[in-house]
């Protein structure tokens, strides 16, 4: 068929005798397509080696999985999502569920019943289908190596360079250790591995024919795939943005060619539409809609009215909504009276009695002999915290964060049976009612009236703002009485109110059961402000800059002297980086090029090299570009999907380079490379997995300072490893940065949104531990020499303290939970978004005792 500039593609639906006579040897009937799908023509010895490939991947990734028998790392959290799916308990979570879905789908099928309550790092699982949880991510990660093989190979690479992608992803240590737990970015990045082939397919068969069968089922599979990995993380929408430009660009090619009418050119953006838009958009709100499904989200019907003498809770219209609370613990500075803070989840320590300050006797009993009277705009109140019988006060001084003049602290204050003086009273003043209800504009009406609290002898309003109070107050959220206040921080509503005297048929009132697309929205929304607000540091965050150039890892585990660190494949991280520098460098000199009058671009290597890594370089600053806007937390494993893309990449630049020589000498070349990048996987083998390793060896494998992975809990020899083993201290020794004469180090492992803690105890006891089992590890040099062994049943963790926030926390509030008498009846209540939960205070005592006999604190 004919082709040139103006028809570039030939048609291929027309065959001639031989082919027509070749086709129905091969069974194919007159008229059907002869190429095959998604342009994958692979020959049978390629299925076979993808076999192998296959095995290759299960074994390294599958290896030891058993072990740790402890809770590594982020385990802490998404295993304790499970637990809740599993229970059906409502929260929120930071996160799209399909990941932790897949994951709790996995331990339910394993008999897993939701009681394990994955509190810390190193804590030893107990009648938890752990392997089975840990299965699926793994089995991800293992299917994504043939993935990018195959993406290769549609992308017309040859086999060798798509053998050598698919052994780069397999040995690749980072994409080793994050799918080896019951982590995210594992099926995260399987998800984006499984679109970009199923683009790549569609785009071949566009190119060949469009509208038929196979078009139609590579664009829907492109489509779902698109729901998936938006469904595991937000992530995923630089996933939707990639395939995006080149949709925009497919359209705006079609636009431009003259052979396609209108009408041809609106059929093409619709199917477009529906199968990239639609079907993504009905799948991720298909997963959303989950959640609304899991029990103890709801809330009972409360009194419609607020009298004097109601039980009151108060909740802060800004700030996602916080709870005025107190609990039994006093300012370190200040006043040292009883704290007031806003707290994110229903507790006991929420509850307040509402009543008039200017009542005759003890305001506080003489309601109980008055008739009920309801609270009106410009009522003289007082606030007792019913748990504790403190009084809402406040005075002139200073809080403990918000230390400037205009700003007055709040204090709990009182005891029982004493009145309080004027510094407990406030004028209610009523700002706004809804409109569907006239009385909430007259008086107080539960949910419906937004109203102020002014301090009677400062003048100041009671006020709350997205700053939190340090570790003696739980990481809770500072209250204050604000001179100054700004309108929308200083507004309050009522949620909930009881009154004895009220009969059981008064006006109750609930809030809006929303339709399906308000609550999908209203989630939206939660899980925008949690990522935003995300803006603790942590002991291991790392910023984009830092990515590319492996400048620092995470630690996952440390526990026995082993240590488990997120790290990637030196030599294969780094070669990817330079590929990515290399084409940008490329195409900036050709485009240089073809301004002077050159015509590279006329060549069809180069149209064909620059429009196969062009498409892999914009998947790859698309998955990392954008994290460079975010001022949340960040960490290295977020690099991940885009070091999927520098990886394809590096192997296209190298199909490019190695396209003149002879298949023998490409081969060789190839081969070297997969040794050296087998010899760094081994080298560095006893942090993925958590391996007996020396001193001497970590210290020499520390090849930059700033690899903060701790040699000082490995042993000085692997013999050692053989007699009873001694425990490690609950905490790694410190990372010491620049001094190359000291042993290498780094902090105990700790969940992402652990706060950093830069002091250590002067005389720290580590707790006992008991001793583990006798483990083989003779000679273990690399991978293949080591005996797998068993884990202790009871070892202390090596850290016990919970984090306040990362990258995966539960619900839209970031703060330490208070001693309840409700916490035990609600335990899902208690949790946070993206990271490690509140305790008790009890139980966070305790660990502190054990911890730091002297009371001192890290």
């Amino acid at each position: 068929p004919p082709s040139g500039p103006r028809f570039p593609h030939p048609r291929h639906d027309h065959l001639d005798a031989d082919q027509r006579r070749e086709a129905a040897s091969k069974g194919i009937r007159p008229g059907r397509k002869t190429h095959a799908t998604g342009g994958l023509n692979l020959a049978r010895a390629e299925w076979r080696l993808l076999v192998v490939i296959l095995i290759v991947a299960c074994a390294v990734r599958l290896f030891r999985i058993s072990q740790p028998n402890s809770v590594v790392f982020d385990e802490v959290h998404f295993g304790k999502f499970a637990s809740r799916y599993i229970k059906s308990s409502y929260f929120v979570d930071v996160h799209p569920p399909l990941a932790k879905l897949l994951i709790t789908l996995a331990g339910w099928i394993s008999g897993y019943d939701g009681n394990f309550d994955f509190k810390d790092i190193a804590k030893v699982y107990e009648n938890v289908p752990y392997v089975s949880m840990r299965l699926v991510p793994a089995m991800m990660g293992v299917a994504t190596v043939p993935l990018a093989y195959l993406t290769l190979r549609a992308l017309d690479c040859r086999v060798t360079t798509a053998l050598l992608a698919s052994l780069f992803i397999t040995f690749e240590n980072g994409m080793i250790t994050q799918s080896r737990h019951i982590l995210l970015d594992s099926p995260l990045i399987f998800f984006t591995a499984l679109t970009t082939f199923s683009w790549t397919a569609f785009c071949n068969e566009d190119h060949y024919e469009p509208f038929t069968e196979s078009w139609w089922i590579w664009l829907t599979m492109t489509g779902l795939s698109l729901g998936a990995v938006v469904s595991c993380k937000w992530v995923g929408l630089f996933t939707i943005a990639t395939v995006g430009l080149g949709t925009l660009k497919q359209l705006w090619m079609l636009l431009g060619d003259l052979r396609i009418p209108p009408r041809l050119w609106i059929k093409h953006f619709i199917a477009r539409a529906i199968c990239l838009i639609l079907i993504p958009l009905i799948f991720y709100m298909s997963i959303s809609e989950f959640l609304h499904t899991l029990r103890g989200r709801g809330m009972a019907d409360t009194f419609a009215d607020v009298a004097v003498g109601s039980e009151v809770t108060i909740r802060h219209l800004n700030t996602q909504g916080g709870y005025l609370h107190s609990h039994p613990h006093s300012y370190p500075g200040g006043s040292k009276q009883q704290q007031v803070t806003l707290y994110p989840h229903r507790d006991s320590n929420n509850d307040w009695r509402i009543v008039n300050a200017t009542s005759e006797g003890d305001p506080y009993t003489a309601w109980m002999d008055q008739d009920v009277s309801y609270i009106t705009h410009g009522t003289r109140v007082k606030l007792r915290h019913i748990q504790t019988d403190k009084s809402l006060h406040s005075h002139d001084i200073r809080p403990p964060v918000s230390d400037v003049d205009f700003q007055n602290e709040v204090s709990g204050y009182g005891i029982p049976g004493y009145a309080g003086d004027a510094n407990d009273d406030w004028i209610v003043e009523i700002h706004k009612g809804d409109k569907r209800d006239r009385e909430s504009s007259k008086r107080l009406r539960t949910l419906r009236t937004h109203f102020r609290l002014r301090h009677v002898m400062t003048g100041c309003y009671l006020f709350s703002h997205k700053v939190k109070l340090p570790d003696w107050a739980y990481e809770q959220q500072e209250v204050t009485c604000n001179k100054q206040a700004v309108l929308a921080n200083s507004l309050w509503y009522v949620e909930t109110s009881y009154h004895p005297k009220f009969p059981a048929d008064a006006p109750k009132v609930n809030y809006k059961r929303p339709g399906f697309f308000a609550k999908f929205w209203e989630l939206q929304k939660v899980m925008w402000t949690t990522n935003a607000g995300l803006t603790d540091r942590h002991t291991y965050d790392s910023r984009p800059d830092a990515w590319p150039r492996l400048r620092r890892g995470i630690n996952f585990w440390v526990k026995d002297h082993r240590q488990i660190y997120l790290l990637g494949n030196p030599m294969i991280w780094w070669l990817s980086t330079a590929a990515v520098l290399s084409y940008a460098a490329v195409r900036g000199f050709l485009i240089l090029r073809a301004k002077r009058g050159y015509r590279d671009f006329e060549s069809t290597v180069v149209v064909k090299y620059d429009t196969l890594c062009g498409f892999l370089f914009v998947g790859w600053a698309l998955h990392y570009l954008p994290f460079y806007l975010m001022r949340r937390q960040l960490f290295l494993h977020h690099y991940l999907p885009a070091l999927y893309f520098a990886i394809l990449l590096a192997c296209s630049v190298f199909d490019l380079v190695t396209s003149t020589l002879r298949p023998r000498i490409r081969l060789q070349i190839a081969a070297m490379l997969l040794v050296i990048a087998v010899w760094n996987y081994s080298y560095f083998s006893p942090i993925v997995y958590g391996l007996p390793w020396t001193k001497s060896k970590c210290q020499r494998a520390r090849w930059l300072k700033t690899w903060d992975f701790s040699c000082n809990d490995f042993l000085d020899d692997y013999t050692q490893y053989r007699s009873t083993i001694v425990p490690t201290s609950q905490r790694s020794s410190p990372a010491i940065m620049n001094d190359p004469n000291q042993n290498a180090g780094g902090i105990g492992a700790v969940p992402i949104g652990e706060p950093v803690k830069l002091q250590q105890p002067a005389d720290q006891t580590p707790a006992p531990q008991e001793n583990e089992a006798t483990r083989a590890a003779e000679d273990v040099q690399d991978i293949s020499s080591m005996t797998p062994g068993t884990t202790s049943q009871a070892s202390t963790p090596s850290v016990q303290t919970s984090s306040n926030d990362d990258e995966f926390l539960e619900t839209s509030v970031t703060s330490t939970s208070t001693p309840s008498t409700s916490l035990e009846e609600r335990p899902e209540e208690r949790e946070h978004a993206e990271g490690p939960k509140p305790e008790e205070e009890a139980e966070a005592d305790r660990a502190r005792e054990e911890l730091f006999p002297q009371g001192q604190s890290i």
